[in-house]
C-alpha cells in the first residue's frame, strides 16, 4: 500500500511523527510531496511527480504545506489527522469535509463532525511509539518529571505548578526549556515517578500526547479532575489520580511518593492498556481497517458541493493560516458565482490581514 502525505518530508513536525514509523512497519510506503513542489501546487500536479500512484491520500494539520486543490476530484480516499480538535472547531469541522474519512484526536468532538454532515468520522487520540517504553524498568531517579511548553499566557498555571515542584521535589531539569526529541522524552518519564499533567488554561481539560507517554512509562499520570482522559476509557483511581484544587497537588503527590503499592498498582495499569490499545501501530492497524470495510468509497461531503462551495473552504483554510495569496487566488472564483461566498470570502480575508498587522 502507498500513501501521500500531503507535506514535504521537510515539514514533518520537530517532535517527530510516530505515524512516520507504524506505517512503515504495516508495510505502508509512506509518500512525500517533493521538496521542489511550490505551495500552491494542485493535487493532480502533485501526483504527477510522485513515482508510485497512492490508494490513500493523507492530510494533517501542521499547515507546512498547503491544501492542494483537487481533493473532491481526486478518485483516491483522502483521510485528515485533526490533533488539536478542542482549538477553532468550526472551521475544522469546514475544512474536514474536503476528506471521506476524518481522525479527530480529542473526546467530544466527533458527534460535532458528524451533526454537521461528516459520516466518516473517527475518534483515535494520542498515541505513542511502543519501542521507546517497553523495555526493562529503570531506577526511577526524579519524584516528578516534567516535558512540555512553558512560558506564555496559556501556561500561568502551569508555570506556578512547576515553581512549586522545583523547590520541593527532586526533578529533571525542565527549566532549560529546550526541545526534546521523543527518545530524550521518554528517558525522562522512564526514570520518573509520578508526572503531574498541567495543561494549558484556555483548554485545562485536554488529553495531551504527554499524558499517554507518561502512562506507557510506568510513571503514575496526575491531572486536573473533569479531564476527557475519563471519556477515553480510562479511570480515575484505577490509570490515574485526579486533583480539584492546585492546593492539592503537593500533599497528593506525596502520598503517592510515600506509598509506593499504590502508585505502581495505578501506573502498571495504566502502562498496559496504553501499550495495548494506544500506540500508533494500532491507530495504523485502526485505519487500514475502516477503508478495508469501506471498499474504496470515496464519502466526503464536499464531493457532492458546488464549485463555489469548495473553493471557499478551501480559501477559509488558506485565510486561517495566513496564506493571503492562496485565498486571494479562491476570491474571484468565489465571488462570480456567490455574492453571499464572495462577502463571507472577503470577511475572512479582512480577517486575516488584521491579524497580520497586530
Amino acid at each position: 500500500m502507498d500513501a501521500l502525505l500531503l507535506s514535504r518530508y521537510s515539514d514533518l513536525p520537530w517532535y517527530d511523527w510516530g505515524f512516520l514509523y507504524a506505517f512503515a512497519r504495516r508495510g505502508v510506503n509512506l509518500l512525500f510531496v517533493p521538496e521542489h513542489v511550490k505551495a500552491g501546487a494542485t493535487l493532480q500536479e502533485i501526483l504527477s511527480v510522485i513515482p508510485e500512484r497512492p490508494s490513500l491520500i493523507l492530510g494533517t494539520e501542521w499547515g507546512g504545506f498547503p491544501l492542494p486543490e483537487g481533493l473532491t476530484e481526486v478518485d483516491i480516499p483522502t483521510l485528515t489527522l485533526q490533533e488539536d480538535t478542542f482549538a477553532f472547531t468550526h472551521r475544522r469541522i469546514r475544512w474536514s469535509m474536503l476528506f471521506d474519512y476524518v481522525v479527530v484526536f480529542h473526546a467530544g468532538c466527533e458527534q460535532k463532525f458528524r451533526d454537521a454532515g461528516h459520516t466518516r468520522v473517527y475518534t483515535m487520540p494520542w498515541a505513542v511509539l511502543s519501542e521507546l517504553y517497553d523495555g526493562p524498568e529503570q531506577e526511577r531517579i526524579y519524584d516528578v518529571g516534567w516535558v512540555g511548553r512553558v512560558g506564555g499566557e496559556s501556561y500561568r498555571a502551569r508555570e506556578r505548578v512547576l515553581d512549586t515542584f522545583r523547590r520541593q521535589f527532586r526533578t529533571n531539569d525542565f527549566w532549560e526549556r529546550r526541545k526534546l526529541t521523543q527518545q530524550e522524552m521518554a528517558s525522562i518519564y522512564v526514570r520518573s515517578r509520578v508526572v503531574v499533567n498541567v495543561c494549558r488554561d484556555d483548554f485545562p481539560f485536554e488529553a495531551n500526547t504527554r499524558m499517554f507517554e507518561t502512562m506507557a512509562a510506568g510513571a503514575l499520570l496526575v491531572v486536573r479532575d473533569r479531564n476527557e482522559i475519563s471519556d477515553l476509557g480510562f479511570e480515575e483511581g484505577t490509570h490515574f489520580v485526579a486533583y480539584r484544587d492546585e492546593a492539592e497537588i503537593v500533599p497528593l503527590v506525596r502520598r503517592y511518593l510515600n506509598d509506593e503499592t499504590a502508585r505502581r498498582r495505578i501506573a502498571n495499569a495504566a502502562r498496559e492498556k496504553v501499550l495495548r490499545e494506544h500506540t500508533y501501530d494500532a491507530r495504523v492497524v485502526e485505519i487500514q481497517a475502516l477503508l478495508e470495510s469501506d471498499g474504496g468509497r470515496l464519502p466526503a461531503p464536499a464531493r457532492h458541493w458546488p464549485e463555489h462551495r469548495v473553493r471557499l473552504t478551501y480559501l477559509d483554510y488558506h485565510a486561517a493560516y495566513g496564506r493571503l495569496d492562496l485565498a486571494c487566488r479562491q476570491w474571484p472564483r468565489v465571488a462570480r458565482r456567490s455574492l453571499r461566498g464572495g462577502l463571507t470570502g472577503a470577511a475572512l480575508m479582512a480577517g486575516a490581514w488584521s491579524r497580520r498587522w497586530r
